[in-house]
């Protein structure tokens, strides 16, 4: 399986500034657009079904208003006595002509005085018929059936009819009909239709907002009046519950060529009739639209601006490194380097003082190894004469140690007995270990040695079992502490006792050396001019590591 690499590790810097800034920033803008678009979209969406449907209610109250008015005038017409006397049809001819004109200047004063209705129709058997001009018109029962709308009384006793042209002396008349059976004890007598002139519902239908597209339906789901454009009668039912009195909106999907579209609702519980308003889905989103076009365009500079700006920054960001990257290239140890800026005082200016550094370092350690390999010359030089001198040393000791016996100083002698095997020890034929033997000899030589200038007041011990005595060890590691133990520790006193102590704890060796006497000065004690002590112990530290 193909590791994926790490485009930092692969790709120019300024191409990834370029990039990285240009796909999030698109991707920002593309998410705050549509975030926008959405969120508006359903804001607005909600304010103006809220108040459409607050609209339609309005409406919807007004129309039921005047409707349910008609409905009253026509439940107590057909209950009237002179109405019902006349349609029973019980009188010689010249009463009936007597009560139809009763019948018809009642029916007429309804007319003049409710401005809403268009005529009255009358059907019932044997009529006597009225000039055509005449608002009010008796006809047969037997016409009935031709009359539009007629049908929704097969399922009840009065209805509504849908808009339809009603042909009068003034010619086509827009109107809606309400019927209503007449009954008396039982008996069919015939049927009242009131027609109303439908301008007057259209105007409350359509209220302040021209090209409005709404529907009046009854609570059978029948399409009574429409006014603009709106989805066919086959499709609204299926989103809407009849059954229901509350009002709400959906939203429905465009679907086979038809538009998104909002539709809102009007139901009320004193009400048959469901007012619906059709609202282009793209008309209300129009100005969420604009605005996420308005982003969208915002973005397209912000990018043309991300552009200029990563060039740039990608320049400044790369031409310090490119002069770094030239100077490593170029460098040489004592050549004409590059000289790098130091006006940087970001991260750039640390990267330049750390090459800089780097660079006095190398030549640091270049001039090193020259004194080293200096030195390294004349320690050949002295390591040949070191294999004269310790014999002329030995042989001047010696020399030394036979004059003091023959002049009787005993003392002396012991001393330089034992200085002579202090200085083969520290000497070891060029040697830098030695065992913990000969370490432990010339420590006791030196103690003795001191033992001898002090007289009784010193005494030691050393203690380091057989096993560790077999071990190897930097030469001349232990002296150094016990001088200071001596030379700082008692140079007020005159006596002191001096312990070292070996033991081995796993793979180390732990070295105790403990004194009575005065102890480390702290610091702010010590004199500050003075550059005295503390070499040998540093040389220990030194050859250790």
């Amino acid at each position: 399986m193909k590791q994926l690499t790490n485009p930092f590790k692969k790709y120019r810097i300024d191409r990834l500034f370029f990039h990285s800034f240009a796909i999030v920033l698109i991707a920002v803008i593309g998410v705050t657009a549509w975030t926008s678009y959405s969120n508006s979209s359903k804001a607005l969406v909600k304010t103006t079904s809220h108040y459409q449907q607050q609209l339609l209610d309005e409406l919807n109250n007004e129309i039921t208003t005047k409707l349910v008015m008609i409905e009253q005038i026509s439940l107590s017409s057909t209950r009237d006595s002179e109405l019902t006397n006349f349609l029973l049809n019980r009188q010689d001819e010249f009463e009936r002509y007597r009560r139809r004109a009763g019948v018809e200047s009642a029916l007429a004063n309804l007319t003049y005085a409710i401005p809403l209705i268009q005529g009255i129709d009358l059907y019932m058997d044997n009529p006597i018929f009225s000039e055509r001009q005449n608002y009010i018109q008796f006809r047969s029962l037997n016409d009935l059936n031709k009359q539009e709308g007629i049908r929704c009384l097969e399922k009840s006793d009065f209805c509504w009819s849908k808009e339809y042209n009603l042909s009068t002396s003034q010619g086509d008349v827009p109107v809606l009909s309400f019927f209503r059976k007449i009954v008396y004890e039982n008996d069919y007598l015939g049927v009242l239709m009131i027609h109303i002139k439908a301008g007057e519902i259209r105007k409350i239908l359509t209220g302040n907002s021209d090209g409005s597209n709404r529907i009046m339906a009854d609570s059978e789901g029948r399409q009574i009046m429409k006014i603009g454009d709106t989805l066919a009668q086959d499709d609204w039912p299926q989103w809407i519950d009849l059954r229901s009195n509350s009002s709400g909106y959906v939203h429905i999907p465009a679907k086979d060529g038809s538009r998104d579209t909002l539709l809102v609702y009007s139901r009320m519980d004193n009400s048959i009739w469901t007012l619906i308003e059709f609202t282009s889905w793209k008309q209300i989103t129009a100005s969420s639209l604009k605005l996420a076009e308005w982003i969208g365009l915002i973005g397209i500079g912000a990018v043309l601006l991300v552009v200029l700006l990563t060039h740039f920054l990608s320049r400044q960001f790369t031409k310090p490194i490119k002069k770094l990257v030239n100077a490593m290239r170029v460098y040489s140890v004592g050549g004409d380097n590059v000289e790098l800026p130091s006006d940087y005082e970001n991260e750039f200016g640390y990267l330049f003082a750390g090459y800089r550094k780097q660079n006095e370092r190398i030549e640091e350690l270049y001039l090193s190894l020259e004194r080293r390999y200096e030195q390294q010359r004349k320690a050949e030089i002295e390591a040949l004469q070191a294999n004269i001198n310790p014999h002329f040393l030995y042989n001047m000791l010696d020399q030394l140690n036979w004059m003091a016996i023959e002049a009787g100083q005993d003392e002396l002698s012991r001393i330089l007995e034992l200085m002579g095997r202090m200085f083969r020890i520290g000497l070891s034929n060029g040697n830098s270990f030695i065992t913990i033997a000969d370490e432990l000899l010339h420590i006791n030589c030196y103690l003795e040695i001191q033992q001898l200038r002090w007289g009784e007041g010193l005494e030691y011990s050393i203690e380091a079992s057989s096993a560790l005595q077999t071990l190897y060890i930097p030469k001349l590691t232990l002296q150094p502490f016990v001088e200071n133990s001596i030379v700082h520790g008692f140079n007020k006193q005159r006596s002191g006792y001096v312990s070292i102590k070996m033991e081995q704890s796993g793979d180390k060796l732990q070295i105790r050396i403990e004194d009575n006497g005065s102890g480390l000065k702290q610091p702010e004690e010590r004199p500050h001019n003075r550059h005295t002590g503390g070499y040998g112990v540093r040389n220990v530290r030194e050859r250790i590591d």
